[in-house]
């Protein structure tokens, strides 16, 4: 699969890692995969650009060490920062894919390079190439705080960002969480009901209120 780096997380989607996590590491839901069955993993490489413009990724791309993820801040600026250009480039100097929040374009040409990208916006637009950003720097991207060496997951569904001091531990919980899903889907299979498995009451917590008012 190109663009993932099982070792960085296990192997396990997004949702795994969010809800074994217990932290607030998944980023809002307007970034998105750029084309059907994207997905990538691995060590987040930061940049920090200027909307409308994309210098920055042309520096990133000829900066970040091979194997990692370009994670970009452009304050969500609608342009096609990034398109076949720069994706052919990066896979050359092999980096494994893009999450920024802000456009991108040639998103038929990013699926048939089988480069994945996560972006907030598909447009056109064109850029600048004047300022030259800032790389390896902390960034907040789609409201998630992100360092270099992060661990960085994307997916059908959405983007979360793993801290690199947590990583271990959060993929150790996410191997157990699939193992016990793994025990309750056999036992759906047999006949069991989730709210049986999960020890759910039927009628919930709401209290149901006496009516007042109303005609006589």
């Amino acid at each position: 699969m190109s663009g993932a780096d099982t070792a960085a997380s296990g192997g396990h989607p997004v949702a795994t890692l969010y809800e074994a996590s217990g932290l607030p590491i998944a980023c809002d839901p307007g970034l998105r995969a750029a084309w059907p069955g994207a997905r990538l993993a691995g060590p987040a490489y930061t940049v920090r650009g200027v909307g409308g413009d994309n210098l920055a990724l042309h520096n990133a791309v000829a900066t970040a060490p091979p194997g990692h993820v370009l994670v970009v801040d452009v304050q969500g600026a609608a342009h096609g920062h990034w398109g076949e250009v720069l994706a052919v480039a990066a896979q050359v100097r092999g980096l494994v894919g893009l999450v920024i929040d802000g456009g991108v374009r040639d998103l038929d040409e990013l699926a048939r390079l089988d480069f994945p990208v996560f972006a907030r916006m598909v447009t056109v637009l064109g850029t600048g190439k004047d300022h030259p950003g800032e790389l390896g720097v902390p960034v907040t991207v789609g409201g998630v705080a992100v360092r270099t060496g992060d661990v960085v997951v994307g997916d059908a569904d959405g983007v979360a960002v793993l801290p690199h001091q947590q990583v271990g531990a959060i993929v150790a919980r996410a191997d157990a969480r699939v193992a016990m899903e793994r025990r309750i889907l056999a036992e759906l299979r047999v006949g069991r009901t989730t709210l049986e498995l999960y020890d759910l009451d039927p009628r919930g917590a709401a209290r149901v209120l006496p009516r007042s008012g109303g005609p006589k």
